[in-house]
């Protein structure tokens, strides 16, 4: 009876194995289209609660990114499935879209600086200009 339960031991530990590889999908989504994916929906995400021109808030921005890439959300599950189950390239994919959104914040906040000393320096000749209008005024 000892040694039956061993064998059932045995057996129960050889036959679970991990069934962690995944099959590729048919309409796997390439690795570079999904780190642009995945950027834009990191932005939807983010812009999810700030007002749009109409003053609107809370407005769900992913079909818009479904429909730029012509895909739908099912084919996004199973490509994100796929690549989470190959770690390495997933965290690839995922370093990829962090860097180039780090250098679109980086662009934009130059660009942002800029147009903000521009503002600045126009108000210093603006304010300048009206001291001087007030001060021939009061002579």
């Amino acid at each position: 009876m000892k040694k039956l339960s061993y064998i059932f031991v045995f057996i129960f530990l050889f036959s679970c194995t991990s069934n962690t590889i995944f099959e590729k999908p048919k309409d796997l989504i390439p690795k570079d289209s999904m780190s642009l994916l995945i950027q834009e929906m990191m932005i939807a995400s983010a812009a999810k609660f700030t007002k749009n021109k109409n003053n609107q808030r809370k407005i769900n921005y992913m079909a818009f990114i479904y429909d730029k890439y012509k895909i739908d959300s099912l084919r996004f599950k199973n490509s994100n499935f796929y690549y989470t189950s190959k770690i390495d390239l997933y965290e690839e994919i995922i370093n990829d879209a962090k860097t180039k959104l780090e250098a679109k914040k980086n662009y934009y906040t130059k660009k942002s600086n800029t147009l903000d000393s521009i503002r600045r320096d126009s108000l210093r000749k603006t304010n300048a200009k009206t001291k001087k209008l007030d001060t021939i005024k009061k002579s």
